[in-house]
């Protein structure tokens, strides 16, 4: 202020009460003269006034370009301005904390990026959130210095971190917790003492996070009212470091109070729709039951969502409570605020660079004009996850009026078209390769066409398919694909080629029909030479077959992403006659399941379990020849053995004591899969999955034949679309089951 006060009566000596007759910006980079003079406000020809230059440089400082500015005058009487600009930050640098990885995803936590112009308040700010960020993990005295290094015209930085020592917590102590367990307790606290293997994923390792430590007792209370104790009391955590081991003592004092049951529930507020007996149904809190806060935020959200349904997009619900404390009874009343109906005024797409508007819009369940509805948004945020066209999907509500809002939806592209591939190694196969051009949204028109091939030392396959999930934007679907494939074993060689077609239909918003028809030829050739001791499949005939098929299937899918889901089932069943027109006679059902649950919201960390499971029988109508019998193995049933190794068969020793197996395959199978995936690298979009299989299959019985296998899988979402590395082991196989240790894939989903 006082160069400022200096600057100000310089100017007003020289220049006072006459006419600017020009105005020079000089040292300009970030911005044009033209949009100088817009900020300054001054301009040729205007009367000088030395206040308006002074609020021109404060205006000029407000833009963050530059780091000074003096105004001088000409003899002639026009004004020069001389700016100095920031300079550039061109290095970003990090020791002891954090891989050279991910340290430009840290930087852009902490608002820091390469090209920024420095700013030292800026800098100030990104080490305050770097300490943070650093405690936050359990780190005690963490020190960030700034090393600042000009260069010719830029500025290179380099923060040297020092995290630290890690605070472990060694004992809690619940004073005056006498009617809870005190599991229960410490389970619903951020810091934690340490767990048996706390060393494992998702497990508590007793760090302490200190910027979490304040909210805890609010935690421990949250636990109190999820059981009834509407008056207990949890103070502020109390914490004691031993300075010399860095191990802590927490303590909380309690006050639990009496236990309250529900005496009644009731709704008010008039809307005009509302059906509140039908809602009041299905609330999780019931009268006579304890009272629980966790059931009451459910039964406030099921609320919010039927009332915003209705239109009313900015409802409030307010949860009031009466307790009364003669018979430790509670009243619950949701009061409703309704507000405005809200209608669509228009939908906004962007992010789609590649993927045209129509295919997006066709997936969005809310269009100009209708009424506002939160189970339409939360629908078409699935819906678009599920295409697998984008990494991310957005939809935001932008309040336009009292009573009309515009939709956001904002998309991040995901790598759609990709040269996809994937292997493994087998001690009958050997090394496997399969890849394939793919691309799921064709010039962003949403159709998915593939070419793909499968060597190894013992086939050869090729395929080309093509499928438009939504013909001319309708409901329809419509698919077609052709194959040849060629598989040579030790004992035969067995050819197959065909072609197929499908049509389908949507018929709600997760649930889908088809039609299918395939027809194939397929030839086995023996080789009556061969001595390998192996698994035959066949006897010392070759099989020759046509094969026609007709099915009809159904599925739903309510997830919520197409390779990576965190919510949702996929549920799905068809039925298959081949028959007319083809040599096989036979009925083939199957059915597959998938259900996926992320535990984030619950313990904080991004956690998913799957379970799948998946079954086929075989009816015989008068042939089924020994190809289109059912058989388990691999990716997709059970890992650890190979591919398609698994079925009933007739196992012999011959003369010499060499064993050999003949398979009869097998008309019912049954595959159930459990997963648990934790994040790996989140910069580097990796993730790891611990598995287990168990497969059963038989002909006349699933108990006939069970094998189990367990692992872990590293999933990618590699620049060349989804890959999988899967390290699988097989659970005490047979002498004659052929092992495998590992499988990749590329392009499937997890």
């Amino acid at each position: 202020m006082k160069k400022l006060f200096t600057l100000s009566v310089g100017l007003s000596s020289i220049l006072l009460a006459q006419t600017i007759t020009s105005i020079q910006y000089n040292g300009l980079l970030h911005i044009s003269p033209e949009v100088a003079g817009e900020i300054s406000g001054i301009h040729a020809g205007d009367i000088f006034d030395i206040n308006k230059v002074d609020e021109s440089i404060k205006k000029f400082y407000r833009q963050g370009y530059f780091s000074d500015i003096i105004v001088s005058s000409t003899p002639s009487g026009g004004l020069v301005y001389q700016f100095t600009e920031k300079s550039v930050i061109s290095k970003l640098e990090m020791n002891g904390y954090s891989s050279s990885d991910d340290q430009e995803v840290l930087f852009t936590e902490i608002g820091l990026r390469k090209g920024d112009l420095y700013d030292a308040q800026k800098i100030q700010s990104a080490k305050k959130k770097l300490v943070k960020k650093i405690e936050a993990e359990g780190y005690y005295d963490t020190v960030v210095e700034v090393n600042v290094e000009p260069k010719e015209d830029s500025i290179a930085l380099t923060f040297d971190v020092n995290k630290g020592e890690k605070i472990y917590i060694d004992n809690i102590n619940f004073s005056g917790a006498e009617k809870l367990d005190i599991d229960e307790l410490e389970g619903a606290l951020a810091n934690q003492e340490e767990d048996i293997l706390g060393w494992l994923p998702g497990l508590h390792n007793g760090v302490a996070h200190m910027d979490q430590l304040a909210y805890d007792g609010f935690r421990a209370k949250d636990v109190y009212m999820q059981n009834g104790y509407l008056d207990a009391t949890v103070s502020e955590p109390l914490m004691r470091v031993d300075n010399a081991s860095y191990k802590a003592d927490i303590t909380y004092q309690i006050s639990e109070g009496e236990q309250y049951r529900v005496n009644s529930i009731n709704v008010v507020g008039a809307v005009d729709g509302l059906d509140v007996e039908s809602i009041k149904s299905k609330f999780s809190t019931l009268t006579g039951k304890v009272f629980n806060m966790n059931k009451l935020r459910a039964d406030m959200k099921y609320l919010q969502e039927q009332v915003s349904n209705l239109g009313y997009a900015y409802a409030r619900i307010k949860p009031n409570f009466n307790k009364n404390s003669e018979n430790n009874t509670v009243d619950i009343q949701f009061s409703i605020n309704p507000g405005s109906q809200v209608t669509v005024k228009d939908v906004i797409i962007s992010g789609n660079h590649t993927t045209k508007d129509r295919v997006i819009r066709r997936e969005i369940y809310l269009a100009p004009g209708d009424l506002f509805s939160l189970t339409d948004l939360k629908d078409t945020k699935a819906a678009l996850g599920r295409r697998g066209y984008f990494e991310s999907v957005n939809v935001e509500q932008q309040r336009v009026s009292e009573n009309e809002m515009n939709l956001l939806v904002k998309v991040k592209e995901a790598s759609t078209g990709s040269v996809q591939a994937g292997g493994g190694y087998g001690s009958f196969q050997g090394a496997m390769v399969n890849a394939s051009l793919s691309e799921r949204n064709l010039l962003g028109s949403g159709i998915n066409a593939s070419l793909s091939f499968d060597l190894s030392k013992v086939s050869v396959n090729y395929s080309l398919s093509f499928n438009n999930p939504r013909v001319w934007d309708s409901d329809y679907s419509l698919g077609g694909n052709i194959y040849q494939n060629e598989y040579e074993y030790v004992t035969y060689t067995q050819k197959s080629r065909g072609a197929g077609v499908s049509v389908g239909k949507k018929l709600t918003r997760n649930l889908y029909g088809s039609l299918n028809y395939n027809y194939s030829k397929n030839k086995t050739t023996v080789d009556e030479n061969s001595s390998e001791e192996v698994y035959s499949l066949f006897g010392q005939e070759d099989v020759n077959y046509a094969k026609s098929t007709f099915a009809a299937g159904l599925s739903y899918d309510s997830t919520d992403d197409f390779y990576t889901p965190r919510e949702g089932i996929i549920l799905g069943g068809n039925l298959a006659y081949s028959g007319v027109g083809g040599d096989e006679k036979f009925l083939e059902s199957s059915l597959r399941f998938g259900a996926y649950y992320g535990l984030e919201d619950l313990i904080d960390y991004d956690m998913i379990l799957r379970y799948k499971v998946r079954g086929s029988i075989i009816q015989d109508k008068g042939q089924v020849s020994l190809p289109e019998k059912l058989f388990i193995g691999g990716i997709g049933s059970v890992r650890g053995y190979e591919s398609y190794s698994i079925a009933p068969s007739n196992d012999t020793i011959d003369d010499e004591g060499n064993a050999k197996r003949k398979y009869r395959g097998g008309l019912m199978k049954l595959t159930n899969t459990a997963e648990v995936s934790i994040p790996l690298s989140k910069s580097a979009k990796m993730r790891l999955a611990f598995f287990y299989d168990y497969g059963m299959i038989g002909e006349d019985s699933l108990s006939e034949i069970d094998k189990q296998g367990y692992g872990v899988s590293l999933e990618w979402f590699s620049p060349m679309g989804p890959i999988n590395l899967v390290f699988p082991k097989a659970i005490d196989p047979d002498e004659l089951d052929r092992t495998s240790s590992f499988e990749f894939t590329m392009g499937r989903k997890f």
